[in-house]
Parts: structure tokens; sequence; C-alpha cells
């Protein structure tokens, strides 16, 4: 019941990290994959690290912020694959700025990206679906879905908003078969993270590695192939009574106050 044979997933933003990660995933459960990513040499890039993977993906550039672009992608895929059965929302940015110091345009571009575009991308496919019978879109959440924190308002604000999109795509659409879940990732070690987990010129270790380690139960930073599972499983058959859930992939960190500073 967790195979996705046939299945054609279409993972948004996943030439690398997270999304890679998760398509990664999909495909060794048996699904056709296609990504997108803004521009050509990152869905080169993206076709590159599949093809040495031994995944045969197909990728397509396009921005997912444009409504006209996304469909006309969308009608491509159903043309040279086929209808999507699984969509994961990926695609995201985030701009570490304090509010009062952060533009009005900067906001809108993080919640143009982070929230719209999976509004966009969902409405071009869930019509295929409908008539196919069945469909899971995955939106990729965030821990910012429930907590806030400095610097990451605008992210916050779109991400909270994906959680109820979430649960208001599940009220819509749960009647056609169709099963709209998200997960919630912790802090994630990829090429990005990193310069927050290099050792200090000291030899200590990063604040904010220290921190994250402390506030997480299982005392470490979380891996990409971590999230792969937990997307399996929301795009299996083994979900098909799972609709309007976050599950959150946090390594226990929304469970868990903190240790007590000594």
């Amino acid at each position: 019941m967790f195979r996705l044979d046939g299945k054609v997933a279409f993972i948004t933003g996943a030439s690398y990290g997270i999304g890679y990660a998760i398509a990664k995933g999909m495909a060794g459960a048996g699904a056709k994959i296609v990504f997108n990513d803004i521009n050509a040499e990152l869905v080169e890039k993206g076709l590159a690290s599949y093809k040495a993977d031994g995944i045969d993906a197909k990728g397509y550039v396009c921005d997912v912020t444009d409504e006209d672009a996304v469909n006309k992608t969308v009608a491509q895929i159903e043309k040279e694959v086929g209808v999507i059965d699984i969509l994961v929302n990926n695609a995201g940015i985030i701009k570490r700025i304090p509010m009062c110091e952060m533009s009005a345009e900067d906001f809108r571009k993080v919640i143009d990206v982070d929230l719209n575009a999976p509004f966009i991308v969902s409405k071009a496919v869930i019509p295929s679906m409908i008539k196919k019978g069945h469909g899971k879109i995955i939106n990729i959440c965030s821990m910012m879905s429930e907590l806030g924190r400095e610097t990451v308002s605008a992210y916050a604000a779109a991400k909270g908003g994906l959680k109820m999109l979430t649960r208001n795509i599940c009220s819509e659409y749960g009647e056609y078969n169709i099963q709209c879940n998200g997960i919630g990732p912790g802090y994630i070690a990829t090429p990005q993270t990193a310069p927050l987990r290099e050792k200090q010129p000291d030899g200590s270790r990063h604040p904010f590695d220290t921190f994250i380690c402390s506030k997480t139960p299982a005392g470490r930073w979380l891996e990409a192939d971590e999230l792969a599972g937990p997307a399996v499983f929301l795009a299996s058959d083994a979900s098909n009574a799972v609709n309007g859930h976050i599950l959150y992939v946090d390594g226990g960190i929304l469970a868990y106050i903190g240790k007590q500073p000594k």
C-alpha cells in the first residue's frame, strides 16, 4: 500500500535540497518524477543529479508564481508524461529580515512564492485529479506554521497560511478522493544551513547549532532524506484516510519545552 508504481509525481523546486530528497524517495517507491525550477541552469543541474542517481526524471522551467506559466507547464506534463497523481508544493524562499526593517515588497515576494504559488499550482492540477478520481497534494509547511521567531515574519505568515490552505483544499475536494496534507520539516542539514553548523575559529560550535540541538529531543539536525518516508506515506494509498493533516517531521521540537539552563 506504500507503493507509487505508475503514479506521476510533480515536485516543485526539486532540483536540490528537500524537494530532491522527496522526489528521490518517491522514485524509489515507483513514481514517475517531474519537477520544475525557476531557470534552465537549475533544471539542468537537477536533471544531472537525477541521472546520477539512476532516476529518469523530466524537468521544466517554470515560475510557480506565474499562473499562465503554471497552467502551460501542467498541460505539457499531462501531454508528455500523464495526469499528475501527486503534487508536492515544495518551492519556497525565506528572507531573514527584522519586521520593521522589511519592505512591503520583500514581504509580498515571500508570500507570493510560499503561499500564492501553492494555491496556483494546486488549482492547476485539481481539475484533472477530479476527472481521474483521485489525487494527493502535499504542501511543504514548516514549524513556522505553528511558531514565530525573530526575522521571519513573512515566512511564518506564509507558512501559517499554507497550513490553512491545506485544510481548506481538504475541505473542498475531499469528496473527490483528493487528500491534501502538509509536511512541517524541522531544521534540516542542507548546503544552505551548512554555515550555521560550522565550527567557530576557536573550535566551539556555532551558537545557532547549539541552540537547535538543545531544542531538539533528537539532539541533532535532521537529514533531508528523513522527509522521504513521510512524503511517500502521504502520497500513497496508505494515507487515503488522512486529510487536512500537518505531519511535523521535526525531531520532536514542537513537543519539547527545552532543557532547563544550568
